[in-house]
């Protein structure tokens, strides 16, 4: 009788040790907390990361604004250029000898060839 319940025993114990074994096998799956500082950094981290594509928007809208004036100037100084670049046509061609030679029969002056002086460096 001994021997049979020295047998049922270890049954027992087999059983048992086999029952935490499949309890060690399969343990419960816990649950992915993150804790305060994490959660911290995650919002600090998105908030760097949205003030940073603010800052990006808003310095391409100004450079948007800028070239835009600058490309405003340009054209206005070209249209200047071709302006003076007009007037500097008329004043050659009022200013040539013959013009300058009619105006002045017209308003009655003569050539007194006495009066000519002649400079030379």
């Amino acid at each position: 009788m001994s021997n049979l319940a020295y047998q049922i025993q270890q049954r027992r114990k087999i059983e048992e040790q086999q029952q935490q074994q499949k309890q060690i096998q399969h343990p419960t799956k816990k649950k992915l907390q993150t804790t305060m500082g994490e959660n911290t950094l995650f919002l600090l981290f998105a908030f760097v990361v949205v003030i940073g594509s603010i800052v990006m928007v808003s310095n391409s809208a100004k450079i948007y604004s800028v070239n835009s004036e600058i490309s405003e100037l340009q054209v206005s100084i070209d249209t200047q250029v071709k302006t003076n670049a007009d007037l500097d046509q008329q004043v050659m061609e009022l200013s040539t000898y013959k013009r300058i030679w009619t105006k002045a029969h017209e308003l009655g002056l003569m050539l007194n060839e006495n009066n000519v002086k002649v400079v030379q460096d």
